[in-house]
């Protein structure tokens, strides 16, 4: 079992930036690949980004494209989500995933095994 825990959300204002962390335990973080998603009120949980087993493949949503960035430390099994340019619509709680599967990385949240308990991003205008 993989336990991810986030860190890093908080309130900004519109065209800030904030940096999302999710450490991981209790297995081989290099064999996963990660993902984030968010999930605002009322709304289904989308995908943001992701970011293969050995970091050297990422894909973004198009909403995040060109503002984020996802990136992961192996050896202090970590992933990271620097989120610049910041808008009101990123407002949401922010969900880390690890998934054993498909190491390439995936944007549908199904194939991920094991998810984070979230942390809460809210942008003013």
């Amino acid at each position: 079992q993989v336990q991810l825990v986030e860190s890093g959300g908080g309130l900004v204002q519109a065209g800030g930036s904030l940096r999302l962390s999710c450490a991981a335990s209790g297995g081989t973080f290099s064999n996963y690949a990660m993902g984030w998603f968010r999930q605002a009120p009322g709304k289904e949980r989308e995908f943001v980004a992701t970011i293969s087993w050995s970091g050297l493949r990422t894909f973004y949503a198009v909403s995040v494209k060109g503002r984020f960035t996802i990136s992961r430390d192996n050896a202090k099994n970590t992933v990271y989500l620097q989120m610049d340019s910041l808008k009101p619509e990123d407002t949401a709680v922010y969900y880390c995933a690890a998934d054993a599967v498909i190491k390439s990385g995936s944007n549908v949240a199904t194939t991920y095994d094991f998810w984070g308990q979230g942390t809460q991003v809210t942008v003013s205008s």
